[in-house]
Protein backbone atom coordinates (compact mmCIF):
# COMPACT_ATOMS: atom_id res chain seq x y z
CA UNK A 1 0.00 0.00 0.00
CA UNK A 2 1.84 3.11 -0.53
CA UNK A 3 2.63 5.37 1.88
CA UNK A 4 0.32 8.10 1.31
CA UNK A 5 -2.85 5.19 1.13
CA UNK A 6 -1.67 4.32 4.77
CA UNK A 7 -1.89 7.38 6.56
CA UNK A 8 -5.37 8.27 5.19
CA UNK A 9 -6.14 4.88 6.36
CA UNK A 10 -4.74 5.70 9.67
CA UNK A 11 -6.91 9.00 9.99
CA UNK A 12 -10.05 7.22 8.89
CA UNK A 13 -9.61 4.77 11.40
CA UNK A 14 -9.06 7.20 14.30
CA UNK A 15 -12.50 9.31 13.41
CA UNK A 16 -14.26 5.96 13.43
CA UNK A 17 -13.00 3.88 16.01
CA UNK A 18 -14.00 4.52 19.55
CA UNK A 19 -11.12 6.16 21.09
CA UNK A 20 -8.71 5.58 22.70
CA UNK A 21 -7.79 3.26 20.44
CA UNK A 22 -4.66 0.82 20.73
CA UNK A 23 -1.50 0.53 18.41
CA UNK A 24 -2.81 -2.96 17.82
CA UNK A 25 -5.95 -2.35 16.72
CA UNK A 26 -4.61 0.69 14.58
CA UNK A 27 -2.03 -1.98 13.29
CA UNK A 28 -4.94 -4.29 12.03
CA UNK A 29 -6.97 -1.83 10.72
CA UNK A 30 -4.19 -0.42 8.00
CA UNK A 31 -2.32 -3.46 7.59
CA UNK A 32 0.95 -2.66 9.05
CA UNK A 33 2.95 -3.80 11.91
CA UNK A 34 3.39 -1.82 15.27
CA UNK A 35 6.78 -0.82 14.33
CA UNK A 36 5.54 1.16 11.22
CA UNK A 37 1.92 1.78 12.66
CA UNK A 38 4.03 4.06 15.25
CA UNK A 39 6.28 5.78 12.55
CA UNK A 40 2.70 6.15 11.12
CA UNK A 41 1.58 8.25 13.97
CA UNK A 42 4.81 10.28 14.60
CA UNK A 43 4.57 10.82 10.62
CA UNK A 44 1.09 12.47 10.87
CA UNK A 45 1.84 14.81 14.43
CA UNK A 46 4.83 16.12 12.27
CA UNK A 47 2.22 16.96 9.61
CA UNK A 48 -0.27 18.85 11.90
CA UNK A 49 -2.61 16.57 13.68
CA UNK A 50 -3.47 16.42 17.38
CA UNK A 51 -3.08 12.89 17.80
CA UNK A 52 -3.51 12.49 21.73
CA UNK A 53 -1.80 9.13 23.93
CA UNK A 54 1.15 6.86 23.16
CA UNK A 55 2.15 3.50 23.18
CA UNK A 56 -0.15 1.24 25.87
CA UNK A 57 -2.66 3.98 26.49
CA UNK A 58 -4.14 4.30 22.94
CA UNK A 59 -4.49 6.97 20.79
CA UNK A 60 -7.01 9.81 20.54
CA UNK A 61 -7.40 12.24 17.27
CA UNK A 62 -8.43 15.94 18.13
CA UNK A 63 -9.51 17.32 14.93
CA UNK A 64 -8.11 21.03 15.11
CA UNK A 65 -9.83 24.05 13.07
CA UNK A 66 -7.23 26.04 14.18
CA UNK A 67 -5.04 24.25 11.36
CA UNK A 68 -4.60 26.06 8.32
CA UNK A 69 -6.55 25.14 5.23
CA UNK A 70 -5.04 22.56 2.45
CA UNK A 71 -3.26 24.44 -0.33
CA UNK A 72 -1.94 22.84 -3.36
CA UNK A 73 0.20 24.56 -6.19
CA UNK A 74 -1.48 25.44 -9.55
CA UNK A 75 -0.62 22.82 -11.41
CA UNK A 76 -1.84 20.09 -8.60
CA UNK A 77 -5.44 22.11 -9.04
CA UNK A 78 -4.90 21.62 -12.35
CA UNK A 79 -4.58 17.99 -11.89
CA UNK A 80 -7.55 17.34 -9.88
CA UNK A 81 -9.58 18.83 -12.61
CA UNK A 82 -8.28 16.97 -15.07
CA UNK A 83 -8.40 13.57 -13.05
CA UNK A 84 -12.33 14.29 -12.43
CA UNK A 85 -13.21 14.96 -15.99
CA UNK A 86 -11.70 12.26 -17.18
CA UNK A 87 -13.93 9.92 -15.46
CA UNK A 88 -16.38 10.72 -17.93
CA UNK A 89 -14.82 8.26 -19.61
CA UNK A 90 -14.97 5.33 -17.52
CA UNK A 91 -19.08 5.08 -17.49
CA UNK A 92 -19.89 4.59 -14.09
CA UNK A 93 -22.27 8.09 -13.19
CA UNK A 94 -22.02 7.42 -9.53
CA UNK A 95 -18.18 7.60 -9.34
CA UNK A 96 -18.68 10.77 -12.10
CA UNK A 97 -20.88 12.68 -9.36
CA UNK A 98 -18.94 11.22 -6.73
CA UNK A 99 -15.50 12.77 -8.15
CA UNK A 100 -17.41 15.94 -9.14
CA UNK A 101 -18.99 16.45 -5.23
CA UNK A 102 -15.18 15.83 -4.39
CA UNK A 103 -13.69 18.65 -6.51
CA UNK A 104 -16.34 21.29 -5.13
CA UNK A 105 -16.02 20.35 -1.66
CA UNK A 106 -12.06 20.67 -2.32
CA UNK A 107 -12.16 23.78 -4.22
CA UNK A 108 -14.65 25.57 -1.76
CA UNK A 109 -12.03 24.79 1.19
CA UNK A 110 -9.19 26.96 -0.79
CA UNK A 111 -7.10 30.13 -0.27
CA UNK A 112 -9.71 32.54 -2.36
CA UNK A 113 -6.70 33.17 -4.77
CA UNK A 114 -6.36 29.10 -5.60
CA UNK A 115 -10.10 28.80 -5.74
CA UNK A 116 -9.65 31.51 -8.48
CA UNK A 117 -7.48 29.10 -10.42
CA UNK A 118 -9.53 26.23 -9.89
CA UNK A 119 -12.54 28.23 -11.55
CA UNK A 120 -10.37 29.47 -14.78
CA UNK A 121 -8.04 26.11 -15.02
CA UNK A 122 -6.07 26.25 -18.44
CA UNK A 123 -6.20 22.11 -18.87
CA UNK A 124 -9.61 20.12 -20.25
CA UNK A 125 -9.92 16.32 -20.78
CA UNK A 126 -11.38 15.20 -24.23
CA UNK A 127 -10.17 11.83 -24.64
CA UNK A 128 -12.43 9.69 -25.86
CA UNK A 129 -12.52 6.11 -24.73
CA UNK A 130 -14.20 2.93 -26.43
CA UNK A 131 -17.55 2.03 -25.00
CA UNK A 132 -17.48 -1.10 -22.91
CA UNK A 133 -20.44 -3.04 -21.99
CA UNK A 134 -22.31 -1.99 -19.03
CA UNK A 135 -22.29 -4.17 -15.90
CA UNK A 136 -25.39 -6.32 -15.12
CA UNK A 137 -24.93 -5.86 -11.65
CA UNK A 138 -24.53 -3.53 -9.07
CA UNK A 139 -21.75 -1.48 -9.14
CA UNK A 140 -22.58 0.03 -5.33
CA UNK A 141 -23.04 -3.03 -4.22
CA UNK A 142 -19.43 -4.31 -5.08
CA UNK A 143 -17.80 -1.49 -4.19
CA UNK A 144 -19.32 -1.69 -0.31
CA UNK A 145 -18.22 -5.18 0.18
CA UNK A 146 -14.75 -4.32 -1.15
CA UNK A 147 -14.47 -1.28 1.17
CA UNK A 148 -16.77 -3.38 4.07
CA UNK A 149 -14.38 -6.36 3.26
CA UNK A 150 -17.35 -9.06 2.69
CA UNK A 151 -17.81 -11.82 1.04
CA UNK A 152 -19.78 -12.11 -1.98
CA UNK A 153 -21.75 -14.74 -3.77
CA UNK A 154 -21.82 -14.63 -7.63
CA UNK A 155 -22.87 -16.05 -10.65
CA UNK A 156 -20.24 -15.84 -13.72
CA UNK A 157 -19.82 -16.77 -17.20
CA UNK A 158 -16.37 -17.11 -17.97
CA UNK A 159 -14.27 -16.54 -21.27
CA UNK A 160 -15.63 -19.66 -22.72
CA UNK A 161 -19.53 -19.19 -22.08
CA UNK A 162 -19.68 -21.65 -19.28
CA UNK A 163 -21.23 -20.52 -15.80
CA UNK A 164 -20.13 -21.06 -12.32
CA UNK A 165 -21.39 -19.71 -9.12
CA UNK A 166 -18.76 -19.05 -6.34
CA UNK A 167 -18.06 -17.55 -3.23
CA UNK A 168 -15.14 -14.72 -3.67
CA UNK A 169 -14.15 -12.24 -1.52
CA UNK A 170 -13.69 -8.94 -3.54
CA UNK A 171 -10.75 -6.83 -3.34
CA UNK A 172 -10.90 -4.03 -5.50
CA UNK A 173 -11.88 -2.62 -9.20
CA UNK A 174 -9.79 -1.84 -11.87
CA UNK A 175 -10.55 0.45 -15.05
CA UNK A 176 -9.22 -0.21 -18.12
CA UNK A 177 -10.13 1.09 -22.05
CA UNK A 178 -12.70 -1.20 -22.30
CA UNK A 179 -13.09 -3.92 -19.51
CA UNK A 180 -14.00 -3.30 -16.07
CA UNK A 181 -12.41 -5.64 -13.68
CA UNK A 182 -13.21 -7.42 -9.89
CA UNK A 183 -9.67 -8.39 -7.99
CA UNK A 184 -10.75 -11.11 -5.53
CA UNK A 185 -10.15 -13.90 -3.59
CA UNK A 186 -12.00 -17.34 -5.31
CA UNK A 187 -12.99 -19.40 -1.98
CA UNK A 188 -13.99 -22.15 -4.68
CA UNK A 189 -10.47 -22.18 -5.89
CA UNK A 190 -8.61 -20.69 -3.04
CA UNK A 191 -6.67 -18.66 -5.39
CA UNK A 192 -7.05 -14.97 -6.09
CA UNK A 193 -8.49 -14.16 -9.45
CA UNK A 194 -9.54 -11.41 -11.72
CA UNK A 195 -13.69 -11.41 -13.34
CA UNK A 196 -14.59 -9.10 -16.00
CA UNK A 197 -17.42 -7.81 -14.03
CA UNK A 198 -19.53 -7.41 -17.27
CA UNK A 199 -19.80 -10.99 -17.08
CA UNK A 200 -21.05 -11.42 -13.30
CA UNK A 201 -24.76 -12.06 -13.83
CA UNK A 202 -25.87 -11.97 -10.41
CA UNK A 203 -23.76 -10.53 -7.36
CA UNK A 204 -25.17 -10.60 -3.58
CA UNK A 205 -23.70 -10.54 -0.09
CA UNK A 206 -23.07 -13.51 2.14
CA UNK A 207 -23.28 -12.33 5.46
CA UNK A 208 -19.54 -13.11 6.10
CA UNK A 209 -16.81 -11.07 6.89
CA UNK A 210 -13.24 -11.80 6.27
CA UNK A 211 -12.08 -8.33 7.66
CA UNK A 212 -9.23 -7.22 7.99
CA UNK A 213 -7.86 -9.64 5.33
CA UNK A 214 -8.03 -7.81 2.17
CA UNK A 215 -4.95 -5.75 2.85
CA UNK A 216 -3.22 -8.28 3.54
CA UNK A 217 -4.59 -10.52 0.50
CA UNK A 218 -3.66 -7.30 -2.15
CA UNK A 219 -0.16 -7.26 -0.57
CA UNK A 220 0.07 -11.27 -1.32
CA UNK A 221 -1.47 -10.36 -4.96
CA UNK A 222 1.06 -8.13 -5.71
CA UNK A 223 4.22 -9.63 -4.35
CA UNK A 224 2.64 -13.07 -6.48
CA UNK A 225 2.70 -10.68 -9.76
CA UNK A 226 6.12 -9.38 -9.06
CA UNK A 227 7.51 -12.94 -8.75
CA UNK A 228 5.75 -14.18 -12.13
CA UNK A 229 5.77 -11.35 -14.05
CA UNK A 230 2.62 -12.66 -15.32
CA UNK A 231 -1.24 -11.63 -15.31
CA UNK A 232 -3.36 -13.53 -13.02
CA UNK A 233 -5.29 -16.22 -13.89
CA UNK A 234 -9.45 -15.88 -15.36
Amino acid sequence: MARTDRLMRLMDALRRLPAPVTAARLAVETGVSPRQLYRDIATLRAGGALIDGEAGLGYTLTEDPALPPQSFSRLEIEALRLAVESLAGIGDEALVRAGRDALARIVATLPERQARQALHAIMRCFIQTPARAAPTVDLALIRTACWDERALLIDYVDLNGAGTRRVIWPLGLSYSDQSLMLLAHCRLRMDFRVFHVNRITTASLTGDSFRPRRVGLVRDYAQGRRERGTAAPR
